[in-house]
């Protein structure tokens, strides 16, 4: 617990220092190695390319304590802050969640308000705040400054569900900022505009998803740590793009 708590309290120092923080999001020893030894300080893992990677699916269909355990092996196999990708949290109670992640040696995670289990239901802006804020209350009953992502998919799910998808995405960050959120994730953003309106909402980091060659559609890392963007990952993007890579040279050998 000493090793979590010393990680926790360097990542969540990492997320107040102003400056933006690229974790790559990995999906196995291997990938988070490579990360490593590319010089980041910090990692995300992905439930999308963890369940891709063992033949799964994303959506709350792995279990969850196979889950933990490949979580618990990348933790394990590395010396620097590790948060993972919950999706909205198993179906399970927040306290048991965040001891469940502490105890694999996870310092912080992504927290979304769609619920896969129940129908890909969206959670209502309080019931989403509610959930984070117990939460944060265990992780601070347990001393550990875990970093809670708190993750809307508002404008992602555009109007169909929401009648202005960014209105309803600031709102929620918001909340998720008063419930103790230490970083929040509007997945779906495409625009410089759209980036800016949001950084504006709260006070916290906001997390934005990249591509690690290509960027984002507001820009490159310059681009975006100016409009303020504090916290980049790359979901399952590169894994992806990885995989093509991979597939176009091996590929060459056919004949």
């Amino acid at each position: 617990m000493t090793d979590v708590k010393a990680l926790a309290t360097t990542f969540a120092q990492a997320h107040e220092s102003g400056r933006t923080l690229v974790l790559p999001t990995v999906w196995d020893t291997w990938s988070a190695a490579v990360a490593v030894d590319a010089g980041f300080e910090g990692l995300t893992i992905g439930s999308h390319p963890v369940a891709d990677a063992i033949g799964s699916s994303d959506g709350e269909n792995m279990d969850f304590a196979d889950y933990l355990d490949k979580v618990q092996r990348i933790t394990s196999s590395v010396s620097i802050p590790v948060s993972a990708d919950v999706e909205s949290g198993y179906g399970l109670d927040p306290a048991e969640l965040i001891e469940r992640l502490i105890g694999a040696g996870a310092v912080g995670a992504n927290i979304e308000d769609v619920v896969h289990k129940e129908n890909k239901r969206v959670r209502d802006r309080q019931e989403h705040a509610d959930y984070i804020a117990a939460a944060r209350a265990a992780a601070d009953e347990a001393g550990v400054d875990f970093v809670i992502n708190g993750r809307t998919d508002a404008v992602k799910l555009g109007t169909d569900v929401f009648e202005d998808p960014l209105a309803e995405a600031a709102e929620r960050l918001r909340l998720m900022e008063a419930a103790g959120a230490r970083a929040v994730y509007p997945v779906g953003l495409s625009t410089a505009d759209q980036v800016s309106d949001l950084v504006a909402a709260v006070s916290i980091p906001l997390n934005v998803t990249a591509h690690p060659a290509d960027g984002h559609g507001a820009g490159d890392i310059a681009a975006l740590t100016k409009l303020g963007v504090r916290r980049v990952t790359f979901g399952p993007l590169w894994q992806k793009w990885l995989g093509e890579l991979s597939a176009g040279e091996l590929g060459k050998w056919l004949i």
